[in-house]
């Protein structure tokens, strides 16, 4: 009896222990397979970690490649631009029609659009980086050389007025101009000297003009060689002088514009006649006041004035 009693209690115990078991291993399946039905849910509906790197890695690439395309095509169109504009100032210079160079050159064109295709889309974005900055680098340094000349320019045309650019006296028929810059005869000495400037046969206490912007350097008085003279500083590097004068109508350190009358012609110091001698100095040195005519003078009368004189043989001063 006791025996069959056991028997029984060995039998139970074992199906409890199989049930136990497959129970067991049933939630483990459910487990698993709640555990792949939320994995397949949620790589349907969200990204791991690794899943959204790789599709978001290429984002930053092509939005760098979109800014650079922008940038290139901004930077294409300022070229045409620049290259209608050269254009245009070539027909204007040779009234003819540039050379095309795309011709000459479509072989290695088509050369070099292969060679790109092979490459990769990162490299190829990192060499129109590359090439797109160094566009950029070159049209800036264009524009500082644009804004550079144009204050050049500016810069050129304010200070024109203070270069030398009329005659001092009234001569519109050329008449009066008797005598060179260069080698002449002086007329107490009798000898071949250097003249530096030209002289004005003019009657005492005609008007003597300042033949450019500046401010009276001095004023001397009749006691010198030249006789009464006026310097005006220009600033730019040139001076002029004005000499054998009756009277000065301005004072050191006055302001005087081009065409102010600054005194009367006069015949004092050492001077044959009565006349104006006029020199024209640049950084010290005396030049050719004849080249300095050019405001009010045409070609034709320039070189006419030029032979005048050319001719003179002998100075009055």
């Amino acid at each position: 009896m006791a025996t069959s009693t056991n028997k029984t209690e060995q039998l139970t115990r074992k199906r409890a222990l199989r049930q136990r078991i497959i129970r067991i291993l049933s939630q483990t399946l459910v487990w698993l397979g709640v555990a792949v039905i939320y994995y397949i849910g949620f790589s349907l509906f969200f990204d791991t970690p690794a899943e959204y790197q790789l599709k978001h890695s290429t984002d930053a690439l092509r939005e760098q490649y979109d800014r650079l395309s922008a940038r290139y095509d901004s930077l294409e169109m300022v070229l045409d631009n620049v290259a209608e504009r050269d254009r245009n100032v070539f027909n204007i210079l040779f009234e003819s029609t540039p050379y095309k160079l795309d011709a000459e050159f479509g072989e290695e064109r088509l050369a070099l659009q292969e060679k790109m295709l092979s490459k990769s889309n990162r490299r190829l974005t990192t060499e129109l980086s590359a090439g797109v900055d160094a566009i950029e680098l070159k049209m800036s340094q264009l524009e500082g050389s644009y804004i550079r000349l144009q204050d050049n320019i500016q810069q050129t045309g304010k200070g024109l007025n203070n270069i030398p650019s009329i005659q001092p006296v009234i001569n519109n028929r050329l008449t009066l101009l008797t005598a060179g810059y260069g080698t002449l005869m002086h007329p107490f000495y009798r000898t071949l000297q250097s003249h530096q400037g030209v002289d004005y046969t003019i009657p005492e206490g005609s008007r003597v003009f300042a033949t450019a912007d500046g401010i009276v350097h001095s004023v001397s008085g009749r006691n010198s060689t030249h006789g009464q003279s006026i310097i005006i500083d220009h600033h730019n590097g040139y001076q002029t002088q004005y000499s054998h004068l009756s009277d000065a109508k301005v004072r050191r350190g006055q302001r005087v514009r081009r065409g102010d009358i600054i005194a009367l012609s006069g015949n004092s110091g050492l001077s044959l006649a009565p006349h104006l001698h006029y020199e024209v100095r640049y950084n010290g040195m005396r030049v050719d006041p004849i080249h300095y005519f050019f405001m009010e003078l045409s070609p034709e009368e320039y070189q006419r004035i030029i032979r005048i004189s050319q001719s003179g043989m002998q100075s009055f001063d």
